[in-house]
């Protein structure tokens, strides 16, 4: 089960207000973990592998999207390997290590987005490229097996206090992936999850989903290494259907048009 909150084409973080109205909230039976973002948020490039973006996510649950922080807080969250082992259906043994490798990159991954400009004197500008780290520290304890999150703060506003402009889905619903380019994935797609339809320009998609250099510069190689096997994941093991197709100007693609549901029968384009 998912939900999105509303939708904005711009890219900016900075330039994404977080308004005061208070949405309708979707329906969070006890015990159940739901994973928000800003959808500024949602579209960046989230810089991690698969075990640092399940521990990361798993975190994100625990922050309480729709509290509002007070001035200076800065939360601290921490994650058992025996809570791990259970959100993803793996032993001790690894969840062991994901946490030992979480506390070793961490603190060096960073996220990457676009502050869209504004036109100076009718002239378009070129964006401004920003980085931003997703924890100020990280601790871990090995004797005891948890690793702890210490946040970013000017990352905060985009994980709490949310009233519009937001993503939600639940942790369960991702627990299965095997591919950080699925859950990616998954996340794009929830965000449009009311019309069942997105698009997305090539070169938006490619940052949210971590794409190289020569990814970004072949499309052959995005597809086949990151979109396809994305798309095969979220029908095998999430209960999908996802249809997609290219849009392109002239010979070269420039946009990725999406159609989905998670019960459909049939295509979706017609």
């Amino acid at each position: 089960m998912t939900r999105t909150m509303g939708e904005k084409t711009v890219q900016s973080l900075e330039n994404l207000g977080l308004g005061s109205l208070k949405p309708t909230l979707p329906e969070r039976l006890s015990g159940e973990r739901w994973i928000s973002m800003h959808n500024a948020l949602n579209r960046a490039g989230h810089g991690l592998t698969l075990s640092e973006k399940r521990i990361v996510a798993t975190a994100a649950s625990k922050l309480g999207s729709y509290r509002r922080l007070g001035p200076g807080e800065v939360p601290v969250t921490r994650i058992t390997a025996a809570e791990y082992a259970e959100a993803f259906e793996v032993d001790m043994t690894t969840a062991y290590e994901a946490l030992q490798g979480a506390a070793r990159a961490l603190f060096g991954r960073s996220i990457t987005f676009y502050e869209a400009a504004h036109r100076r004197r009718g002239k378009p500008v070129e964006p401004t490229k920003v980085q931003m780290r997703w924890v100020g520290a990280v601790k871990y304890h090995s004797g005891e097996g948890w690793v702890e999150l210490h946040w970013w703060p000017p990352l905060l506003p985009y994980l709490t206090g949310l009233r519009k402009q937001f993503t939600s889905y639940q942790l369960k619903q991702a627990s299965a992936l095997r591919s950080a380019y699925s859950w990616r994935l998954l996340e794009l797609l929830t965000r449009f999850e009311a019309t069942g339809r997105a698009e997305y320009a090539i070169e938006d998609f490619a940052l949210s989903m971590d794409a190289t250099e020569k990814q970004r510069a072949d499309f052959g190689k995005l597809r086949t290494k990151i979109l396809e096997p994305a798309v095969r994941e979220l029908c095998e093991k999430d209960g999908w259907r996802i249809d997609w197709k290219p849009v392109k100007a002239g010979r070269r693609v420039v946009k990725l048009r999406f159609a989905f549901s998670r019960d459909a029968q049939g295509r979706l384009f017609e």
